[in-house]
């Protein structure tokens, strides 16, 4: 069969031929670039704690960057709030995009299943019910056949354009300039963002971020529609921000980079057309109040790797490819619009909002949301309305982790008897999780045999897609007995009060778009 076309070789697009690797669906990716990526410190991506873990999973390899041990933010010369990050709110990864893209590229260089080609750059497509035509100019110019394309091909998206796509949102929401510099400042390992600083260059905001070994991006708020930056400027900027932080002395430092970008909010308005699909920077544009459009990025592709594979593998999948835009828009629009909503509030200055008491603290908590990942602006969607939820039963319970949400990641016991965190074991098959208390004290060979396990494993086997079977002493919210079914991306689809064979492959029914197998059907019955 054909492989999957993936048009861009940037993080979304190698994320996504990594995932679909895991699957066993060949890919072809193809980079308009020579297949270098330019080192540039101050072009960073903040990762929340499960977009790292799945980037670990691709690359199998340890990353560069940063976890941060906490965060700060102060308005003037007051210290608003600072948190520390550990095992009840991990930690982000702070990670330069190069190193990002980088580790993913030696990945994708190492899979059997994954084509990269550089110097091909898409100037037409054509599909049919079969499949999707593609042709690329370059050196030479190549068609290309595939099952399906997915367009990771950036904010300019050829594909979009040849697609007819509009593209509406908001130019120019918010300005920046940073800079990457090596030097020593008085919080090592803490994000700090400072609002209204001091010093006469330090502008509205200022903010510093670790990225590791002594090296820190630091960003500067601009006016939208201000005067060009000039590098004296910058310089400038650089001095007094790090003199202001330092006790009035400049410290000694090594600049890396500069630069100025510009935020833009866009949404695209369909993110699928036939076998033809959008994710990354094609599909939407974000980054106002510490918004990450790399992070939802990733997110899209761990979205869409586990539909395309089941469509790829069974021939089928409409429902499940539809759900891909029906999940990833509506989280993208609701984070947009959130960003949107509180832009006014805490940029517009001024007026009788400045005089509201604990108004500065509550600008300061929606600035700190997008940053530390929680919240409208930060924290991870959830599915919980999409066509692929079931409907709710009374064989159902709850737990703390919301039906539709991102699973807690607890520690679990794999069928081989290794301990191992749940989300290790994510990206492949469903995952149906038993919480039962007491299985960590005793060895595994006296209890997968006892009690609900032997019914509870020929549940699992008799899914309408593969499934493994783990074990968690507990799982919050969760009581004893409780049996939790999980997506390959990592989302509850439903927990069950004990063995309920019937409503656990409801559920998973239902979770692949209601595609299952007869043969699978009459096991379960």
């Amino acid at each position: 069969m054909d492989p999957v076309i993936v048009v861009g070789a940037g993080p979304v697009g190698l994320a996504l031929a990594l995932g679909l690797a895991r699957q066993g669906v060949p890919s072809v990716v193809l980079d308009e670039g020579t297949g270098q990526d330019e080192a540039r410190p101050a072009r960073t991506a903040v990762l929340r704690a499960d977009t790292a873990d799945l980037v670990g999973r691709l690359v199998a390899a340890p990353l560069g960057g940063a976890r941060w041990t906490g965060w700060r933010s102060v308005r003037r010369k007051q210290l608003m709030r600072q948190v520390a990050f550990g095992p009840a709110q991990p930690a982000p990864l702070h990670i330069a995009q190069h190193e990002l893209t980088s580790a993913l590229r030696d990945a994708a260089a190492r899979a059997e299943l994954v084509r990269l080609t550089s110097d091909s750059r898409l100037d037409a497509l054509e599909q049919e019910a079969s499949g999707v035509t593609a042709h690329t100019k370059g050196r030479e110019g190549t068609w290309w056949r595939g099952s399906h394309l997915v367009g990771c091909d950036g904010a300019r998206s050829t594909v979009r354009k040849l697609l007819d796509i509009r593209f509406p949102g908001r130019t120019g929401v918010e300005r920046y300039a940073v800079a990457a510099l090596r030097t020593e400042l008085p919080w090592p390992g803490e994000a700090v963002l400072h609002r209204m600083p001091p010093w006469r260059l330090g502008g509205p905001e200022a903010a510093a971020r670790p990225l590791g070994e002594g090296l820190w991006r630091l960003d500067w708020l601009l006016p939208p529609r201000g005067d060009l930056v000039t590098p004296e400027a910058l310089l400038a900027r650089v001095r007094d921000t790090l003199a202001g932080w330092c006790g009035g002395h400049t410290p000694p430092y090594e600049l890396l980079d500069t630069g100025v970008y510009t935020v833009h909010h866009r949404l695209a308005r369909r993110w699928r057309v036939g076998r033809v699909l959008l994710a990354g920077d094609a599909a939407h544009l974000m980054g106002a109040l510490g918004t990450q459009g790399v992070d939802e990025g990733l997110r899209d592709a761990d979205n869409l790797a586990w539909k395309l594979a089941y469509a790829w593998h069974h021939g089928r999948g409409d429902a499940l490819l539809d759900s891909y835009q029906a999940e990833r828009r509506a989280v993208v629009a609701a984070r947009l619009r959130a960003a949107d909503q509180a832009l006014p509030i805490v940029r517009g200055g001024g007026g009788l909002r400045g005089y509201v008491p604990g108004a500065a603290r509550g600008h300061d908590a929606l600035l700190a949301d997008g940053h530390l990942g929680v919240g409208a602006l930060g924290a991870p969607g959830s599915y919980a309305r999409s066509p692929l939820a079931p409907a709710p039963s009374e064989a159902m319970v709850e737990t703390d982790t919301p039906p539709g949400s991102p699973v807690a990641d607890v520690p679990v016991t794999a069928e081989d008897g290794t301990v191992v965190r749940l989300r290790e074991r994510l990206g492949r098959n469903l995952v149906v999780l038993l919480v039962a208390p007491g299985t960590g004290v005793w060895e595994r060979r006296h209890w997968v045999s006892a009690g609900m396990m032997p019914r509870l494993a020929s549940a699992v086997s008799a899914l309408p897609h593969p499934a493994e079977l783990l074990v968690a002493e507990s799982y919050p919210g969760a009581a004893a007995h409780t049996v939790l079914l999980v997506r390959p991306d990592g989302h509850l689809v439903a927990a069950f009060g004990g063995v309920r064979p019937r409503e656990l492959y409801g559920a998973a029914t239902t979770a692949l778009g209601g595609t299952a197998h007869s043969g699978h059907e009459a096991r379960a019955t």
